[in-house]
């Protein structure tokens, strides 16, 4: 039960609607160079801690966690004998019962999507659990009901031999109902000036040629849930408009781009870059200005120095081989000169010692 303790301990506040926490578990059999047995524990898709279970690698990711686990040294060693121990040998035998069940001989994947939710205006607390087979949906515990929703035929085999194991289910109920709400507070309370923090992005526009889409590109936010879009004198546009995905920076924040085909540069005033944070009031204004565009198209002014250069270098060209074509014809000359007068020598010479 530790590792779902501390698992949940990291469920946290990430805006002001939602807190949303995702725990990833990977273990594969028949797989070579693979570890048997991974798991990577998210916060709003901040990477918590990290586990390799095969290799015997444990890697905290935060530092408010370092601080949390100094202070309660149990909690770590019991993180660790989860990764190295515990969740290894009970993913292992779940593999196996796959095995026996739906009969399969080649590579097994199994993937367990473990998470919770809070929202924060109503207080309603929500847990989630999926499971995943060789990349294919697989199963979804059903928390009202208490039994597992087969999303695959594989599934649909084995659904009433995972619902007949009634203590893992009541397992998984009584974490979520019970014990998630007090970890969650645990979290917020050791955490807080690293979750609740808001970091505003930089907002750049950027264009590779001037027939290309304009991009508004928005890095360095805290947390994810955020919004982007363009709008045109005032209102939201769709038409011409191509949203990017969310992705993470290396340093924890996340970074977003939202491009816009505009033909017309005469209009560029009407349209705006808008940022803002899900549940907040606030929003990141930016004016569509051509003066503004960061480009890596050369612009004209600039190309002055570059030709006169390239002037200056065909011209000492040209001076260098019209010196050396001299030199040359020059040399040919004084060739041609000292090869007519040596016969003309030894003509005398031996006209000389004719004569004697």
């Amino acid at each position: 039960m530790c590792l779902f303790f501390l698992l949940f301990l990291f469920c946290h506040i990430s805006s002001a609607v939602k807190h949303s926490m995702k725990f990833y578990i990977t273990t594969s059999s028949g797989l070579q160079n693979v570890s048997e047995f991974m798991y990577v524990l998210k916060a709003d898709d901040v990477e918590v801690t990290h586990c390799d279970g095969s290799n015997k690698i444990f890697e905290i990711k935060q530092d408010w966690v370092v601080k949390l686990f100094n202070k309660n040294p149990q909690l770590l060693w019991e993180g660790r004998h989860d990764c190295f121990m515990r969740l290894p040998l009970l993913f292992k035998s779940v593999i196996y019962s796959l095995r026996q069940t739906i009969q399969s001989e080649g590579a097994i994947v199994l993937q367990c999507l473990l998470g919770c939710e809070l929202d924060e205006t109503t207080g309603q607390f929500s847990g989630f659990l999926h499971y995943g087979y060789n990349g294919e949906d697989f199963f979804r515990l059903d928390l009202k009901a208490l039994t597992w929703i087969a999303l695959s035929p594989q599934a649909s085999i084995i659904k009433q031999i995972w619902d007949s194991d009634k203590d893992r289910i009541l397992y998984f109920k009584n974490l979520i109902n019970h014990f998630y709400p007090q970890w969650l507070k645990m979290g917020l309370e050791h955490g807080r000036s690293s979750l609740m923090r808001t970091d505003p992005p930089s907002v750049s526009l950027l264009q590779k040629t001037p027939s290309s889409a304009v991009s508004c590109h928005a890095t360095g936010f805290y947390p994810d849930r955020a919004l982007m879009f363009w709008s045109k004198d005032g209102e939201e546009i769709h038409e011409g408009v191509e949203h990017g995905e969310i992705l993470p920076n290396h340093d924890g924040t996340f970074q977003m781009s939202v491009d816009l085909n505009v033909s017309s540069a005469e209009d560029w005033r009407r349209y705006h870059c808008v940022f803002q944070f899900e549940g907040a009031e606030d929003r990141i204004i930016t004016e569509l200005d051509g003066t503004l565009i960061r480009t890596n198209r050369v612009k004209p002014d600039n190309l002055t120095v570059p030709v006169i250069a390239a002037v200056v270098v065909v011209v000492l060209a040209v001076v260098v081989m019209t010196t050396a074509g001299g030199c040359m014809a020059h040399k040919k000359e004084k060739e041609a000169e000292d090869s007519t007068e040596l016969p003309e020598a030894t003509n005398l010479n031996t006209e000389t010692n004719t004569a004697h």
